[in-house]
């Protein structure tokens, strides 16, 4: 099922990634001729198949840091039941999904599927852009977490079981990079995980470590955990990200990115002490 990528308006400034509801009211588009040069396009987002049966609505409010990896929150903060996901493993997985200065004063929160050909449309023509002017700058925080979207996309789940379990190793960008640029080889296999292995192999990974890791499905909980926290934040669809305390759903160009994440920077600058 396909659904239109749009801007939704932000909810509130972040405080903590603990899911909140929030009161604030809604916030205006980006300025008026980006969103001319949007509407004239067709984004397109994976969308899970009874997403229109769950209205945004009933849906707890976000923002970026209501989403951000456990690792970025302050240590009173869990993402899930506390000491659920305090073994050394899955603290290393959240941890080597993150990128960027840790003083920067924005988040880019990503929320994909590795099967989404709309997170691979994004990726390819969004990603390093972005990537390299504003979090390689510092300006600019990233996290990717994991939605794969199953009745969709079958091997997206050992897809990002194959990431994170590289990220266990500190080698997540690296894999996050071959499952997106290789995905039309590996998307429809029976069995893609020899793929996978080489892949990680590429990576720089401990390959003994790694297939550990993925016998054991030791990232499987955090891959979960990073399910239903976007699910209760209303994500419904891949790619979704939160920049800051706007929301923007699906594959949008860089332009669209760049007018955001500067608007939330300056609203960040405005407000340091």
């Amino acid at each position: 099922m396909q659904g239109r990528g749009r801007l939704a308006p932000g909810t509130r400034p972040w405080l903590t990634f603990l899911l909140t509801s929030s009161t604030a009211g809604p916030m205006p588009f980006i300025v008026s001729t980006v969103r001319r040069a949007a509407l004239a396009l067709l984004f397109v987002a994976c969308s899970k198949p009874d997403a229109a049966k769950t209205p945004p609505a009933a849906t707890k409010a976000a923002s970026a840091g209501d989403v951000a990896p456990a690792a970025a929150a302050p240590k009173a903060a869990s993402a899930v039941t506390p000491g659920a996901l305090s073994d050394s493993i899955s603290t290393r997985a959240d941890s080597g999904r993150i990128r960027g200065s840790a003083s920067a004063k924005v988040w880019v929160i990503e929320i994909s599927d590795f099967q989404c050909p709309y997170c691979k449309q994004w990726h390819d023509e969004t990603y390093a852009t972005i990537d390299k002017e504003f979090v390689q700058t510092g300006k600019v925080r990233m996290a990717y977490l994991n939605y794969p979207i199953v009745s969709l996309h079958p091997n997206a789940p050992a897809a990002a079981e194959a990431a994170m379990c590289a990220s266990v190793q500190g080698k997540f960008w690296e894999m996050h990079e071959s499952l997106f640029k290789q995905q039309q080889q590996w998307a429809k296999l029976p069995d893609p995980m020899p793929m996978f292995a080489a892949y990680a192999v590429s990576a720089g990974v401990d390959p003994k470590n790694w297939h550990a890791c993925m016998t054991a499905h030791a990232a499987k909980p955090l891959i979960d955990a990073d399910h239903e926290r976007s699910s209760q934040s209303g994500v419904q669809s891949t790619p979704t990200f939160f920049v800051g305390s706007r929301r923007i759903l699906g594959a949008y160009p860089a332009d669209t990115f760049r007018t955001v994440i500067n608007e939330e920077l300056a609203k960040a600058a405005k407000t340091a002490p």
